[in-house]
């Protein structure tokens, strides 16, 4: 009996036929029993998996992922992997993740479940662990996520491309006609940051910009996880700004976190954003940006795609522990201008 003569009797496609015999659980309870009472009417047999027509479905394969952040602790507020994960969990469909989130607030502590051998891969972000805890991890298959610290970090990695990041900056307020430019940071020593200061000022130079870095002093100690300077700190920065003689009409804040108290702060001498300068920020975060005004154009540093990437790496890494080398993937950010920024990133 074909499967279109019992469709017919089931009354449902032969589509649903086939997914009742292939994949039942896609199915609903009620079509599925339609279809199942005609097979069973007919004692129809259908033929092993293995010889029958059409795409084979592959099995699902269940990964334990851990995302390790490194001299943090536990906060729901680094729970933001777990919900990009979930907006793209569909691309990795033929792979059963069990996500966890793991936390140590020193840069030598190795979470229990590493230690325990409960995990297939970590994905690491934050510190960069210790000689003795990288060590301890041993052969588990591990990526960095985001600017590595030191360019010394052993293992593979993901990471956003800060270098284009400073340099879209600078052609972009170029293109918009100011011949003098700040970049104003709160955390020169994180490498992300001193990557997106030198690309800026570099690609200034090389446009004919002048340019100006304000930042606060090298080796005041990088934020790490949640880089957030003290007040006076912020208002050092804007009271620089505010007081060059000849006071930039461009400005690139690398960081977008302390935006609003820029504006805020420049309000208060009597400075209007977007009148007597405007404003590109080095990435975007959706719950900062709805609260700017005015908006200023962004570089989205693709953070979907980020974690995509890394996941994705991460599972290949696991299936090829022994591929040699160290594997590195830069992410090219985008520039998107006022009024065209997404509702989430």
């Amino acid at each position: 009996m074909r499967l279109a003569e019992i469709a017919q009797e089931a009354n449902v496609s032969p589509a649903t036929v086939s997914r009742v015999i292939n994949s039942p659980e896609l199915v609903s309870d009620e079509r599925r029993k339609q279809v199942q009472d005609v097979l069973k009417r007919f004692n129809y047999q259908p033929a092993p998996k293995e010889r029958r027509r059409g795409p084979k479905r592959s099995v699902r394969t269940s990964r334990r992922i851990g995302v390790w952040f490194v001299g943090a602790k536990k906060s729901p507020s680094l729970n933001w992997f777990q919900d990009q994960i979930g907006q793209i969990r569909s691309a990795h469909d033929h792979n059963q993740i069990d996500l966890r989130v793991l936390f140590s607030e020193t840069a030598a502590e190795v979470p229990v479940a590493v230690q325990k051998g409960e995990l297939d891969g970590v994905i690491i972000q934050g510190m960069e662990p210790s000689a003795t805890c990288l060590q301890a991890i041993g052969d588990l298959p591990y990526v960095w996520f985001m600017t590595r610290r030191t360019l010394a970090f052993p293992g593979d990695y993901v990471e956003p491309n800060n270098w284009e990041n400073g340099r879209m900056a600078a052609d972009y307020l170029e293109s918009r006609g100011h011949a003098t430019a700040a970049i104003i940071a709160t955390d020169p020593d994180y490498s992300a940051m001193h990557q997106r200061i030198q690309a800026f000022l570099q690609r200034a130079g090389e446009l004919g910009m002048k340019a100006v870095a304000i930042h606060r002093p090298i080796g005041s100690g990088p934020g790490y996880l949640n880089p957030s300077p003290l007040p006076e700190e912020l208002d050092e920065l804007f009271s620089r700004f505010a007081g060059l003689e000849a006071r930039p009409s461009g400005v690139y804040l690398p960081s977008d976190h302390f935006c609003g108290s820029f504006f805020r702060s420049m309000r208060h001498r009597g400075l209007e954003p977007a009148k007597d300068f405007e404003v590109v920020l080095g990435n975007f975060t959706d719950v900062v940006y709805q609260n700017l005004d005015p908006l200023p154009a962004a570089i989205d540093v693709n953070l979907s795609t980020l974690v995509s990437t890394v996941l994705r790496h991460l599972l290949w890494r696991i299936d090829n522990r022994g591929a040699p080398g160290r594997v590195g993937i830069s992410i090219s950010p985008t520039l998107v201008l006022p009024g065209r920024v997404p509702l989430s990133s």
